[in-house]
């Protein structure tokens, strides 16, 4: 019977006849003397045992546990689709009918929150981690609905912080660079609480929170609303350009509108 033998200098691994147990020779490999060992100080390495109950055909009873993926399925596509397209017609039509060819405040707080819902799912069923147990069932509906509030109220930044600081009656009045830079830090706090909400990476999380902010600014300008670079009414009355298309107002006297019948004639 042949013993496996490893060379303890290169690691090399073959058989030699039982006939050279206990004795010494070079490594076919390194040409190192080593040792053989005897058949009896073999290292004999068993398959694993299976403790499991089996039936009387030797099976193991025992079912293995099926991982759940949480994918996009056909259903929630469409839902998802389709709900981003009716808030994007209905802004349309508000922008064309409202008032001042822009949708009213309260349509456009509706729309904000109807788009949390399907953006943060399908965001978080491309973006989870393969190596996780995903989020299913009523515990995917609760983190979804937390995270789409988070993501609305993250909108406050926008609506008071920049005005608030360069002290601005409207936040559409902030430059265009205020609002990018804005729109950054939102895109980072939603992040935060992507990562918080769905243990996402933080790379992951921008992405996700980045998909939501991007389609409502986009959400915006279909509708008409005015997110940045909209002059303030002291920055109208002191444009040179503006005060120079205001019409001027001519003073008109007395003498401008006398009839000429009624001035006396001219004595040499």
């Amino acid at each position: 019977m042949p013993i496996q033998v490893t060379c303890r200098h290169c690691l090399k691994r073959f058989q030699v006849s039982d006939k050279f147990a206990g004795k010494t020779g070079p490594c076919p490999n390194c040409k190192k003397p080593i040792e053989i060992p005897k058949a009896d100080e073999q290292v004999v390495i068993h398959a694993p045992t299976d403790g499991a109950p089996k039936d009387s055909k030797g099976v193991s009873v025992l079912k293995p546990i099926k991982r759940k993926e949480t994918d996009v399925t056909k259903s929630g596509l469409l839902i998802s689709i389709g709900s981003i397209v009716a808030v994007f017609g209905f802004a349309l039509v508000f922008r064309f009918t409202g008032q001042d060819g822009a949708a009213p405040f309260w349509a456009q707080l509706v729309g904000l929150i109807l788009l949390a819902p399907p953006l943060v799912w399908s965001g978080y069923t491309f973006l989870y981690d393969q190596e996780r147990e995903p989020y299913v069932g009523p515990e995917l509906r609760n983190r979804v609905l937390i995270c789409s509030a988070l993501f609305a109220v993250i909108w406050v930044v926008y609506a008071f912080v920049p005005a608030y600081v360069f002290e601005l009656d409207k936040p559409s009045e902030m430059s265009w660079t205020v609002f990018g830079i804005t729109l950054c830090v939102m895109i980072v706090l939603g992040a935060l609480a992507s990562a918080g909400t769905f243990e996402l990476e933080f790379f992951n999380g921008v992405i996700h929170a980045g998909l939501y902010f991007i389609v409502i600014v986009l959400l915006a300008l279909t509708s008409g609303v005015a997110l940045a670079g909209k002059p303030s009414q002291n920055d109208r009355l002191l444009d040179p350009l503006a005060l120079r298309s205001t019409p001027q107002m001519h003073s008109v006297t007395i003498a401008d509108v006398t009839p000429s019948c009624l001035t006396p004639p001219c004595t040499s």
